[in-house]
C-alpha cells in the first residue's frame, strides 16, 4: 500500500506541474503579476512528499511565484522536501514551516525573504539540507538550530545575519557543506569547527570583530574547497594544509597571515587554484610556485628574497607582492603601490572594460579584451593595468569578459554593451599619473540578466567599490541603482587625490547576491568603462603667464644689455671707444653666462622654480641668435616662429675661451665691436651654406663662434665706428 501511495503521489505531482505550467503559460499575459501566487489547493494533496517551485526551463514565462510563503503547508504531514529556489517570495518564513516534522530538505535560496529565522525550525530533527542563501534575513542564528544534528548541508550566504558564528555548529558532525559567506557575522571562527571532519566544502568570508589563529582543520581529509577569505586570521599557514590531498581550491586571501609559504603546499597534487593575495607573507617565493602551471595569486604581500623578473609568471600573479625595502632591485610592478618607473606624465584615462577600442564624446577609450582572470595581472603600455583574482564557484571555466547576452535594448553609450567581470577581486590602475585631484567616472550596465519576468530576470549582483583604498560604494546593485537591466549608470567621484603616481579602483565581491541565476557563476563585480580626467589645468609643455612675463623681461634685458655694450663700444657713434673701460661689472655678459652653463641666471628670481627650464633656455638662446651683430647670422623669422613653437630645436652661438681667467668677462664683447662687414666676410661662407641648407625639420644653428681673449690688447677702432663719429 505504501508503495502504491508513493507511486500515486508522484503521478499526481507530475500532472499538477503540467497543469500549472500550461495554465500559467496560456493566461500569463492576461494576469497581473500578483496573481501568480501559490495555490491553496495544494493542501488537498495530503500525501504529497516532495514539492518544488523552481523553473528549470526559462521558456516557462512567468512560471514563478511571489508573495509570502503560505502557512497551509504545515497541513502536508508527509512533506519531506520543500523547495522555493529562485522565486520572488518575500516576507518572513512562517512559523508553521517549523511544524512539518517530516521535512528533510528546506530550500529557500535566491528569494527576497526577510525577518529573523524561526526558532522552531530547530525542531525539525530530520532536516538534512537547509539552504537559505541570497535572502535578506536579519538577527542571529537561533540557538535551537544546534539540535539539527542530521544536517549535511547548511548555506546562508549573503544575508544580513549578525552576531558571532555559534559554537553549536560543532554539533553538526554529519555536515559536508558549510557556507557562511557575505554575512554580517563576527569572528572569531569557533573552536568547535574542527569537529566537522566530514566537510568537503567550507566557505566563510568577510567577518568582523576579533581576529583568530588559523583553525585546526587537520582531520578534514576530504576537504575539496577551502575558502576562509577576509576572516581576520593571523599567524602562519599551517603545514598540514599540504596533507589535504583532495584540495582543489584554497582561498586564504585578505587575511593577516605572516611567515613563509610552507613547502608542504607543493604536495597538493589535486590543487587548481590558490589565492593568498592581500596578506603579509614574507621570505622567498619558491621556485615550484614560479614554475607552476596552476592559477596562483600571491599579489600584495611582503616577500623579500630573490624576486622574479616580472609580475606575471605564467598564471602566477605577483603584482605588488614584495617589500618596499627592496628598493630599485626589483621590477616596478613587484613594488608596493606600483610606483612609476619614470616620470609621472599621465593625467587622464579612458578604458572600455571588456570591449574594443571606441571613441565617445571625443575621448578614445582603450581596448580591454584579455580573457584571463583567475590570477592575472596585465599592464598596458605602462599607462594602466588590471589585476583579477578568484574563480567562479560551480563554473570554473566561466568567462571574465561579457557582452549583451540577451539582446537587451541597452541604453546609453557604446561601452555599456560590454563589461569585465571578476568572481572576487578586480583592480584597475592608472599608472604614472601626475599628482593632484581627479574626477573618476565608473560606468556600469547590467547585461547578464533578462528584462522580462522569467527565472533569468531574478538575479541580484551585489559588490563593493573602493577608490584609493576608500570605500565609495557599499552593497552596490547595478540594476537596482539604474532602474533595470540594460540601462547604463555612471557613478562620479569628483575629488580623488593621487599623492604618489598610481590611481587604484578596486571592485570587490563580499559574498552577497545570487550566484546561480541565470546560470552558475553569475555573480561578483562587473564594470563597463572607466573615465578619469584631471581637476587641475594640464601643463602640456607651455609656460604659465608668470613664466612668460619673466622670460620676456629677461630676454629684453639681454637685448638691452647687448645694445648698451655695442653703444659703449662706439658702434652707434654715441660714445668714444676710450669709455669702454667704464663698463659696470654688474652687467654680466650673456655669452659668458651661456659658456658657463648659467644662462638661467637671467630669469627673474621671483619665479622660483615655477617655470619650464627647457623653454626658458629656448627663449634666451633665441634672444642671443636674434641679437647677433651680423644681420646675416640672425635666424629668419620663419625659423624663430618654429623655434618658439618647439618644432625646431635651437642652438645659440658657441662661446670659446682661450683661458680660464675670470677677467675675460670684461672683454667678452670686444669681438662684437668688429665691423659687421668683417664678421660677414669671416662667416659668410659657412653661414650662407647653413642658412640655405636649414629646414624646419632640423635645429637652427648659428655658425659663428665668439672667442673671449684674455690679452689686454687695445683693438683699433673699426671703420664703421669711425664713420659714425
Amino acid at each position: 500500500m505504501g508503495t502504491f501511495c508513493c507511486f500515486l503521489t508522484r503521478i499526481l505531482f507530475v500532472i499538477l506541474i503540467f497543469n500549472c505550467c500550461f495554465q500559467f503559460r496560456s493566461h500569463a499575459q492576461l494576469l497581473p503579476l500578483e496573481e501568480a501566487a501559490i495555490p491553496e489547493e495544494f493542501t488537498n494533496l495530503a500525501f504529497l512528499r516532495e514539492l518544488w517551485f523552481f523553473v528549470l526551463n526559462r521558456d516557462f514565462t512567468r512560471n514563478y511565484f511571489n508573495g509570502s510563503i503560505p502557512t497551509f503547508f504545515s497541513q502536508l504531514k508527509n512533506l519531506s522536501i520543500l523547495g522555493f529556489l529562485g522565486n520572488r517570495l518575500s516576507g518572513p518564513i512562517p512559523q508553521e514551516i517549523g511544524e512539518i516534522a517530516t521535512l528533510e530538505e528546506l530550500v529557500l535560496e535566491d528569494n527576497q525573504l526577510v525577518g529573523s529565522l524561526p526558532e522552531n525550525i530547530g525542531n525539525l530533527r530530520n532536516l538534512r539540507r537547509l539552504l537559505l542563501s541570497a535572502n535578506n534575513f536579519s538577527g542571529s542564528i537561533p540557538e535551537s538550530f544546534g539540535n539539527l544534528k542530521n544536517l549535511t548541508d547548511f548555506r546562508i550566504d549573503g544575508s544580513n545575519l549578525t552576531g558571532k558564528i555559534p559554537d553549536f555548529i560543532g554539533n553538526w558532525t554529519k555536515l559536508t557543506i558549510l557556507h557562511l559567506q557575505g554575512t554580517s557575522m563576527e569572528g572569531p571562527i569557533p573552536s568547535t569547527l574542527p569537529r566537522l571532519t566530514n566537510l568537503t566544502e567550507l566557505r566563510i568570508s568577510d567577518l568582523s570583530g576579533a581576529s583568530s589563529n588559523f583553525p585546526n582543520l587537520r582531520d578534514m581529509i576530504n576537504m575539496g574547497r577551502l575558502i576562509l577569505r577576509n576572516c581576520l586570521i593571523t599567524g602562519t599557514i599551517p603545514s598540514y594544509i599540504g596533507d589535504l590531498k583532495s584540495l582543489k581550491t584554497l582561498d586564504l586571501s585578505f587575511n593577516q597571515l605572516t611567515g613563509q609559504l610552507p613547502t608542504e603546499l607543493q604536495s597538493l597534487e589535486s590543487i587548481d587554484f590558490i589565492f593568498l593575495t592581500n596578506n603579509s607573507l614574507t621570505g622567498a617565493v619558491p621556485n615550484w610556485i614560479l614554475n607552476s602551471k596552476r592559477n596562483l595569486d600571491l599579489s600584495y604581500n611582503n616577500f623579500t628574497d630573490s624576486s622574479p623578473a616580472s609580475c606575471q609568471q605564467s598564471d602566477v600573479n605577483l603584482a605588488s607582492s614584495f617589500s618596499s625595502s627592496q628598493g630599485n632591485s626589483i621590477a616596478w610592478c613587484l613594488k608596493k603601490d606600483l610606483p612609476c618607473n619614470g616620470k609621472a606624465k599621465h593625467h587622464s584615462l579612458f578604458i572600455n572594460c571588456g570591449g574594443n577600442a571606441i571613441k565617445h564624446e571625443g575621448n578614445n577609450y582603450e581596448v580591454d579584451l584579455s580573457t584571463k582572470g583567475p590570477s592575472n595581472f596585465a599592464s598596458i603600455d605602462n599607462r594602466w593595468a588590471y589585476s583579477s583574482s578568484g574563480v567562479f564557484m560551480g563554473k570554473e571555466n566561466a568567462d571574465y569578459i561579457t557582452t549583451n547576452q540577451y539582446d537587451l535594448n541597452v541604453r546609453g553609450a557604446e561601452y555599456y554593451k560590454t563589461a569585465r567581470l571578476a568572481p572576487q577581486s578586480l583592480k584597475y590602475y592608472g599608472l604614472c599619473m601626475r599628482k593632484g585631484g581627479y574626477k573618476v567616472k565608473l560606468h556600469f550596465a547590467e547585461i547578464m540578466f533578462t528584462d522580462n519576468e522569467t527565472f533569468s530576470s531574478l538575479g541580484k549582483r551585489i559588490f563593493d567599490v573602493s577608490i584609493q583604498g576608500k570605500l565609495v560604494l557599499k552593497d552596490f546593485n547595478i540594476a537596482e541603482e539604474a532602474g533595470g537591466v540594460g540601462i547604463g549608470i555612471t557613478k562620479e567621484f569628483n575629488d580623488v587625490q593621487v599623492n604618489g603616481s598610481t590611481l587604484d579602483v578596486h571592485l570587490y565581491w563580499t559574498g552577497k547576491g545570487t550566484t546561480a541565476i541565470p546560470d552558475r557563476g553569475v555573480y561578483g563585480p562587473l564594470i563597463s568603462a572607466i573615465t578619469v580626467t584631471p581637476n587641475f589645468k594640464v601643463d602640456t609643455g607651455g609656460l604659465s603667464a608668470g613664466a612668460i612675463v619673466g622670460i620676456v623681461v629677461a630676454s629684453c634685458a639681454v637685448v638691452i644689455l647687448l645694445l648698451v655694450v655695442l653703444w659703449m663700444k662706439g658702434c652707434f657713434g654715441g660714445k668714444d671707444l676710450e669709455n669702454k673701460g667704464k663698463i659696470d661689472n654688474a652687467k654680466i655678459s650673456a655669452y659668458v653666462l651661456q659658456e658657463q652653463g648659467n644662462l638661467l641666471e637671467l630669469v627673474d628670481p621671483s619665479l622660483g622654480s615655477k617655470f619650464s627650464k627647457e623653454e626658458a633656455l629656448r627663449m634666451l638662446n633665441i634672444a642671443l641668435l636674434c641679437t647677433n651683430p651680423s644681420p646675416t647670422l640672425r635666424a629668419p623669422m620663419s625659423s624663430v616662429v618654429a623655434m618658439l613653437e618647439g618644432k625646431v630645436p635651437v642652438q645659440a652661438p658657441i662661446v670659446k675661451r682661450s683661458s680660464d681667467n675670470q677677467d675675460a668677462r670684461f672683454k667678452a664683447f670686444e669681438i662684437l665691436s668688429q665691423d659687421s662687414q668683417t664678421m660677414v666676410s669671416t662667416f659668410s661662407q659657412g653661414s650662407h651654406s647653413q642658412i640655405s641648407n636649414s629646414s624646419m625639420d632640423g635645429p637652427w644653428r648659428d655658425s659663428s663662434s665668439v672667442s673671449l681673449q684674455t690679452t689686454d690688447e687695445t683693438r683699433e677702432p673699426s671703420s664703421s665706428s669711425m664713420l659714425l663719429k
